[in-house]
């Protein structure tokens, strides 16, 4: 599948709000959106106009899309799995994406960004329940075991994550053994473990028509 290769900073710039894209990096002076908050685009300084209900609502589905880095065609397919389980299907669409091996794999702290959580999957480096897996889209379930690849540890990559990942806070869903750098899915993330700054019900509401 195609995916987006341009600046990753321009798409924060384009919503005016920091979605954490580069990790680490955007905490610091060196982020774009801290030093121009002007949208990309050659007509960006113009007044802009007063942005629609349905502006609105493409700007929060636009916004969870751009975190977790995924294009539109998967994005709805997901959406339309949301729909199909029972309960709210903005938060049921929110959990299947933090479900994503690439996510949990950002989570654990194994990377400092979904896009490189994503290569770190990509490269084969990950092991699930000792099988290797090199899906970013794939869904781990209740009790998995994620784990670095054995040949992966002799990695330059691996032996700073080693440092690094000291004192990682993680969700209350992950478990993570420092020690030996393996992860583990404790139970499958609810509705209180998503973002708050994602409104799911215009999300759902932008589908719904």
């Amino acid at each position: 599948m195609a995916r987006y290769t341009g600046p990753t900073c321009r798409l924060c710039r384009y919503l005016d709000e920091k979605l954490m894209l580069k990790g680490e990096r955007c905490s610091t002076p060196k982020c774009p959106l801290g030093r121009r908050h002007v949208r990309p685009g050659e007509h960006s300084v113009a007044r802009r106009r007063r942005i629609s209900l349905r502006g609105l609502q493409l700007r929060e589905k636009q916004k969870v899309r751009f975190s977790y880095g995924i294009l539109e065609r998967q994005f709805r397919r997901f959406f339309n799995e949301a729909v199909n389980i029972p309960g709210a299907t903005g938060d049921n669409l929110l959990i299947l994406l933090e479900r994503r091996l690439d996510n949990v794999v950002y989570r654990l702290g194994f990377a400092d960004s979904r896009a490189q959580a994503r290569q770190v999957v990509r490269h084969d480096h990950i092991l699930v329940n000792k099988r290797r897996v090199n899906i970013p889209s794939c869904l781990v379930k209740s009790g998995d075991i994620i784990e670095w690849q054995e040949a992966s540890k002799k990695a330059e990559y691996y032996q700073s994550l080693v440092e690094k990942i000291k004192g990682k806070i993680t969700p209350g869903w992950l478990s993570l053994d420092e020690e030996g750098v393996t992860g583990r899915v404790l139970a499958l993330p609810g509705k209180d473990d998503i973002d708050p700054k994602f409104d799911r019900k215009a999300i759902v509401e932008y589908y719904s028509r």
